[in-house]
């Protein structure tokens, strides 16, 4: 089976902490739109695996009009192989989801909202430069509840000058929601963002990791005891709400990448599209290669199972590693977890190894200890 992801590049504002690819002029959207429809029908051709997600993700896809979201969904549809229970996505921004908003959203094919929240706490907001506040991002929740049962929020935590108490507080207005599903990402770093620059210029602090990990460990003793399952590093959910789109990316399943910087993965190789709306559909336009690719190794994918693997509550599998990549690659990685047994990182259930609540937080750092160059075939 497999997904197709759309990359919607347009957003309000810049968030002081993204280095996605967006712009914040809409003014060829039009445009950008009907190339992004002529990659569906083109990556459409001898496609002939099951579609069984759709993710509307960006950016903020809850920008498009719902006519031009109906186009995206309906071309799919009529171009691929899809299920029946089709999971699809969009994204949003709790100031995009009005009341008439969601009722058109009801309306559609759109099964399942991500709603990015961040945080109720507003100076938190302020920080991040986001376009709502505390009181529009409850609003939001309480509408959105009216009209979809299937709904996921976003949540940051290691973030400057907040502490347990704000986390926590946090967290406590997210569970009063019985929201069905809870994505919480530690913030991060990245490069040639607003948030760098601040950092840089000591206009704020970043939390110390000791912190930042007791923010995961509450995240984690709150969730589990509200009956969610933390089935991948950030990603929490009550019994039978999944993100399979989610899921489909940490079992390495192939999807389908729509948009500029969109990118793609057939189970052997990768793509990724021009991260620039104007080349993008010049290149389309004139029947042009859009985008570049890589064919990966076995040394890539195993890195890339051993990467996903430890985020996850399916680990890796000792056998799995030897039928797909030989017993030197197995023994290499048997070899390397016995530190991390020991050390209370790694746990061993019938052969399949699991990050402990301590190593799912570092899962990224453990993995690059597993990680090799080449040991051949």
């Amino acid at each position: 089976m497999s997904g197709i992801y759309i990359h919607i590049p347009y957003c309000k504002q810049a968030c002081h902490y993204c280095n996605f690819h967006f712009s914040t002029s809409t003014k060829n959207k039009s445009g950008l739109i009907l190339s992004m429809l002529r990659e569906i029908e083109i990556k459409s051709k001898n496609y002939n695996e099951l579609i069984e997600t759709i993710y509307f993700g960006g950016g903020t896809p809850s920008l498009l009009e719902i006519n031009e979201i109906n186009s995206f969904i309906d071309l799919i549809c009529r171009n691929f192989n899809t299920k029946l229970d089709l999971e699809i996505t969009l994204e949003a921004n709790p100031d995009d989801l009005t009341n008439k908003k969601l009722k058109e959203l009801s309306k559609s094919k759109i099964n399942r909202l991500s709603i990015g929240i961040q945080s109720f706490n507003d100076k938190e907001l302020k920080i991040m430069n986001r376009v709502h506040n505390s009181l529009d991002s409850k609003k939001c929740i309480e509408r959105s509840k009216k009209y979809f049962n299937n709904i996921s929020i976003d949540l940051m935590y290691g973030m400057p000058e907040s502490n347990l108490a704000t986390w926590e507080n946090n967290l406590d207005i997210a569970i009063s929601y019985d929201i069905n599903h809870i994505s919480a990402y530690a913030l991060t770093v990245e490069p040639k963002t607003v948030l760098e620059s601040y950092i840089k210029k000591g206009l704020i602090n970043l939390l110390d990791e000791e912190l930042v990990f007791k923010q995961y460990k509450l995240l984690y003793k709150k969730l589990t005891d509200c009956s969610y399952i933390n089935y991948e590093l950030s990603s929490f959910c009550k019994e039978g709400y999944y993100s399979k789109n989610n899921s489909a990316y940490w079992l390495r399943k192939k999807y389908l990448g729509i948009g500029p910087s969109a990118h793609s993965f057939n189970g052997s190789s990768r793509s990724w599209n021009i991260s620039n709306n104007n080349l993008y559909v010049k290149a389309l336009s004139n029947n042009e290669i859009y985008f570049e690719s890589e064919k990966l190794t076995k040394t890539d994918l195993y890195n890339e199972y051993v990467m996903t693997g430890l985020r996850t509550i399916w680990g890796i599998s000792e056998d799995f590693l030897e039928n797909n990549f030989g017993l030197k690659y197995k023994n290499h990685f048997l070899e390397k977890s016995k530190n991390f047994i020991k050390s209370g990182h790694l746990k061993n259930e019938n052969k399949t190894f699991k990050t402990t609540v301590d190593g799912m937080f570092l899962a990224d750092g453990i993995a690059t200890e597993f990680f090799i160059i080449n040991l051949g075939n």
